[in-house]
């Protein structure tokens, strides 16, 4: 393998990598395991072979990943590679550690409460992994391989997957524990979603009207936000005209609404979910938010 670029490797990225695979192997060892919850992919087998034979999940989570990045190294690319390899060496010393101090929350055997907080904080820490740009490893790979080789798309290989260990887990778990299961696995779903997009949406407007100078002025001046007009031709009377894109906070969108009806009711006006947006007033000149957006 020629010179990997270390540029291109952050230390943010580093640092923020180390603390999601901090949270997502505290909840497997203090929540997972305490209340017999199974888990998906190469850290379920690990939970089955713990319980089978008193594996340490340390030690089962190298050595299952090590072949995997031996065969999807090429597929991953140099700076995923090296965070991938990042990633697991930090989830198995966390493993490791978390084994020595644990620090299980006191649920009195409340499952449902138990699920929710597997859920959330594995979920929120598996997120940060991803927002960073790194991974825990594992199934990971094989979907990128399959996805390469076979052409099956990403999300459908690691759904089955983890449907395939899920089942397995019956071995050692039973019928209710695996229900709650379920509810951890659709939270935790949820939430790396959330941690790893970002909750701050914004909404994108396409304003189709015969005012637009007036309209994008109206937007500047009453909530301060930048306009584009483009250009447009419409596909039956090929006829050119402007089109006025903005981007506005989701609490501003009825206030937008007011104004291009105010201005012209007959608009036509497409409104989009932003899922990120970076730029003066979006990024660096609005006020970092905290937890979920970094």
């Amino acid at each position: 393998m020629k010179n990997i670029n270390l540029s291109a490797i952050a230390a943010k990225d580093i640092i923020m990598i180390a603390l999601g695979t901090g949270c997502y192997g505290w909840a497997l060892i203090n929540i997972n395991i305490p209340n017999h919850l199974a888990e998906g992919g190469v850290s379920g087998i690990t939970l089955i072979l713990r319980a089978l034979f008193e594996w340490n999940p340390a030690y089962t989570n190298l050595i299952l990943n090590i072949p995997l990045l031996i065969i999807g190294y090429r597929i991953l690319g140099r700076r995923s590679l090296i965070y991938t390899i990042w990633g697991i060496l930090t989830l198995s010393i966390w493993l490791y550690i978390w084994q020595i101090i644990p620090m299980p929350p006191k649920l009195h055997q409340d499952m449902l409460i138990a699920g929710l907080l597997a859920g959330i904080i594995a979920g929120f820490g598996l997120g940060i992994v991803f927002r960073f740009g790194g991974t825990s490893g594992g199934t990971d790979v094989v979907a990128r391989i399959m996805e390469q080789k076979l052409g099956i798309q990403i999300g459908r290989t690691m759904f089955i997957l983890d449907a395939i260990v899920l089942l397995m887990s019956l071995i050692y778990v039973d019928i209710v524990h695996m229900m709650y299961t379920l509810i951890a696995s659709f939270v935790f779903a949820q939430v790396v979603g959330l941690t790893q997009q970002g909750a701050y949406t914004a909404r994108s407007f396409m304003i189709f009207t015969d005012y637009p100078e007036e309209i994008s002025h109206a937007i500047m001046s009453e909530l301060e936000r930048g306009t584009s007009l483009l250009k447009s031709e419409g596909g039956y009377s090929h006829r050119q005209q402007r089109v006025v894109y903005a981007v506005v906070d989701p609490s501003e969108v009825n206030v937008v609404q007011h104004i291009i009806e105010k201005i012209d009711p007959k608009a036509f006006v497409s409104i989009f979910t932003a899922q990120e947006q970076l730029g003066e007033g979006f990024s660096y000149m609005r006020r970092k938010r905290k937890f979920l957006l970094f």
